[in-house]
């Protein structure tokens, strides 16, 4: 059928499920499938290539919405450069985003510590002797 493809082909290839391609539809991930006949829709060998790259960017960590911001770059872009520099962005802020959490949960752990030595302190005074 020319490179094309129904929905339950798809999904086996890609390693997704219906819902996930409709979801993926509606949110412009992905295009939508052609019409033909009675209405069964036909989708692309394009189409499969979004959706494995939408799962190895989902396994980076990237959410849908940053997927959308650089999925297209995979497609217009040859050499993959642009892609690349754009997710390397995501994910550098990933980073930085991971680091404060981790300088937050030191700061925590520290008060935690503290809080912990004063009541064991305390109750160490009130202990009868």
């Amino acid at each position: 059928m020319n490179g094309r493809m129904r929905i339950g082909e798809l999904t086996e290839r890609a390693g997704v499920t219906p819902r996930t391609v409709r979801y993926y539809e509606s949110i412009g991930l992905i295009p939508p499938g052609e019409r033909e006949g009675q209405g069964q829709h036909y989708y692309t060998e394009e189409t499969l290539a979004r959706l494995r790259k939408i799962n190895q960017l989902k396994k980076l960590r990237l959410s849908l919405d940053e997927i959308r911001d650089v999925i297209d770059f995979y497609f217009i872009d040859p050499s993959g450069v642009q892609a690349k520099q754009k997710v390397l962005v995501v994910l550098r802020q990933h980073l930085a985003e991971v680091d404060q959490k981790i300088r937050e949960y030191q700061q925590f752990r520290a008060e935690l510590e503290d809080h912990i030595e004063r009541f064991e302190r305390w109750l160490e005074e009130k202990k009868p002797r």
